[in-house]
């Protein structure tokens, strides 16, 4: 039996990633920052809840020896993240920080501390949730697509020195999913940018019906598991619709022709 564990498992597409494996016979180490919410998995018999902020790097380390106690761990999946869209003048030194920490430092830091286990058994899998937002670029959004892209970035470099190991690493870039992320997503702004982000937020919450709209958390949960088992030697991943094609757009059309069609889309210009 195999056994992945999992980060950001409170809500969203964490919670549904810990039904899905535990459902296809896995064995599941759930973290969150407040177990209380683990609750949710009192009923699978296979779950294992343990407290975890990604943010601190002695607890990670802490938890990621105690996850190996338990047994072989096969899959690691670093999916707690949170966004934040702002103009840049508007980040507070803390904002960034948090934003760096959590989404970008804390799935390296688990990557490190997980890799001699993976190498002393010659297996394993890392498997980072990214977003279409690290592959292509948005107005506003350009913290979050420093963290999204830079952990595209390390996956695919990390993979050179991990296979000698027979460890891989996988990217899933999901487009819009029906989740709390969105309503957890910080936005601020100044005034000189207002005019501006209110133009981009009103034509991206049109694109963006929560009831239709994207894919829900159990249909990336499935684009994961796939991507786990389907053998693949393949690093980068979308899920949705809305990812691959706007991807797909970028790969056609090239970067500068990608970034001009996004400011006269979501800005007018």
């Amino acid at each position: 039996m195999k056994t992945i564990f999992i980060t950001g498992t409170s809500s969203g597409l964490g919670q549904a990633a810990v039904r899905l494996f535990h459902n296809h016979g896995w064995k599941v180490i759930a973290t969150m920052r407040n177990i209380e919410k683990g609750r949710e998995f009192s009923d699978l018999e296979r779950v294992t809840v343990l407290p975890l902020d990604i943010t601190d790097p002695a607890q990670i380390n802490s938890i990621v020896s105690q996850a190996i106690a338990l047994g072989e761990v096969d899959v690691v999946l670093n999916n707690a993240a949170y966004g934040i869209i702002a103009p840049l003048e508007s980040v507070s030194d803390e904002e960034l920080q948090k934003q760096v920490d959590t989404n970008l430092l804390g799935a390296i830091r688990i990557t490190q501390a997980f890799i001699p286990h993976f190498r002393n058994k010659k297996s394993g899998m890392f498997l980072n949730i990214t977003s279409i937002a690290g592959l292509v670029t948005f107005p506003f959004d350009s913290i979050y697509h420093t963290v999204k892209w830079g952990l595209e970035a390390f996956s695919e470099g990390l993979s050179y020195e991990l296979a000698p190991w027979g460890i891989s690493i996988k990217t899933v870039a999901p487009g819009f999913i029906r989740s709390s992320f969105a309503t957890n997503m910080v936005v601020s702004s100044t005034p000189p940018y207002q005019e501006l982000l209110d133009k981009y937020l009103g034509v991206v919450s049109g694109m963006m019906d929560p009831n239709t709209s994207g894919l829900t958390p159990e249909e990336v949960a499935a684009v994961v598991y796939d991507a786990v088992t389907d053998g693949k030697n393949q690093v980068h991943y979308t899920a949705g619709s809305d990812s691959k094609s706007m991807y797909e757009r970028r790969l056609e059309v090239g970067p500068e022709a990608s970034r001009r069609e996004m400011a006269a889309l979501f800005l007018g210009q």
